[in-house]
């Protein structure tokens, strides 16, 4: 039995961080699904950009809009991938009950701070894909939250993205369960409607790890657990919120609850196992996305022990405090992370217009 399967029979979800046009055309990602027990795809700006920007697989799209506006072209390519690839996982999609085989495509993460721009987009990604397994990727943004609420009111599934506190994470949850409260007055059918919470790991201990090596001495113990921690309590989070009457009331009328994602599960810091981001954090009824860096190390050297979330509560929290004794702040750490995230993503977008507009001209 190979790790990724011990992963898959222990619950976990692997979704493969990344699509591109070449993958979907060789058969890469095809034998990923067959090999790899990848069971969904995420995307993000920067995944299309490295993907289009590199031109291979575009070339007849590309001349289809030549002359025309770089804005329509980059729609048009990253919707297809997207709808290739729910084609192509509409199998596991079916088996599941729509509970894998999903493909997640992101708004313009430039109506990160525009709640109404979102909602409009949301809904025009979501007919153009025109998939029962997409998912919209909304940020988490305090704009975001009530684009996520009207996303799904109207039955749309979403992935919500760029998650960094356990604050936000519990606003999420919130505004997916009022979604759905809205959704079931509007008389939809809450059976139809699918969502994960996408909290990025690896961006934490990257910031917090440098702050702790500025401080030196005891606080370098910390390094990379404060990560880990801050997860699992979501995820603690996740059980008493989704546990509750209010949630259960929904379930009775079909409603699923809103999957943890673990996202950023990439190391960045040499020194750690490439595999610590997946073997520290598997339990039951999570999704894991992954590089493909990643999921190769993981194929080839994770190690499986059972749950590694459930029963670590106590210890996250004694983590955290240690955290702030030591004078790092992690509410400051995750904002300026979640505004960094932003800025990234609309930086990548806007340098994949730009390389589509100068294929264009």
């Amino acid at each position: 039995m190979s790790n990724l399967q011990e992963l898959s029979d222990a619950g976990v979800s692997i979704w493969l961080d990344d699509l591109s046009r070449a993958r979907l055309t060789s058969g890469n990602l095809e034998a990923l699904i067959n090999e790899k027990n990848v069971v969904g795809v995420t995307t993000n700006p920067s995944i299309f950009q490295a993907a289009i920007s590199s031109g291979d697989g575009y070339e007849d799209q590309l001349a289809a809009y030549k002359g025309g506006r770089a804005e329509d072209a980059v729609e048009a390519m990253t919707t297809d991938d997207v709808r290739n690839a729910c084609d192509l996982f509409a199998e596991i999609y079916s088996a599941t009950g729509g509970y894998d085989g999903r493909v997640s495509i992101e708004v313009d993460p430039r109506l990160a701070r525009d709640t109404d721009g979102t909602v409009a987009q949301a809904r025009q990604l979501w007919n153009l894909v025109d998939r029962p397994n997409a998912l919209i990727k909304i940020p988490a943004t305090a704009e975001g939250l009530p684009a996520i609420t009207q996303t799904i009111a109207q039955g749309i599934s979403v992935n919500v993205t760029l998650i960094f506190s356990l604050d936000r994470y519990r606003a999420v949850a919130e505004a997916y369960i009022d979604g759905l409260e809205q959704a079931a007055e509007n008389g939809i059918d809450l059976s139809t409607i699918h969502s994960v919470a996408s909290v990025f790991i690896s961006r934490i201990d990257a910031e917090v790890d440098k702050r702790l090596d500025e401080i030196g001495g005891e606080a370098t113990e910390l390094k990379g657990k404060v990560a880990l921690a801050n997860a699992r309590l979501q995820f603690e989070a996740y059980e008493e919120i989704f546990s509750s009457p209010r949630f259960q009331a929904l379930k009775e009328k079909g409603a699923h609850v809103q999957r943890p994602l673990w996202a950023s599960t990439g190391t960045k810091n040499p020194d750690y196992s490439p595999t610590l981001y997946v073997d520290e954090l598997v339990t039951e009824g999570v999704v894991n996305t992954m590089p493909e860096k990643t999921l190769n190390a993981s194929f080839e050297s994770s190690q499986i022990a059972g749950d590694t979330v459930r029963g670590t509560y106590e210890e996250s929290r004694r983590i955290l405090a240690e955290l702030g004794r030591v004078g790092v702040n992690l509410s400051e750490v995750t904002q300026l992370l979640e505004e960094d995230g932003v800025v990234k993503f609309e930086d990548s977008w806007n340098s994949l217009l730009d390389t589509v507009k100068e294929k264009l001209d």
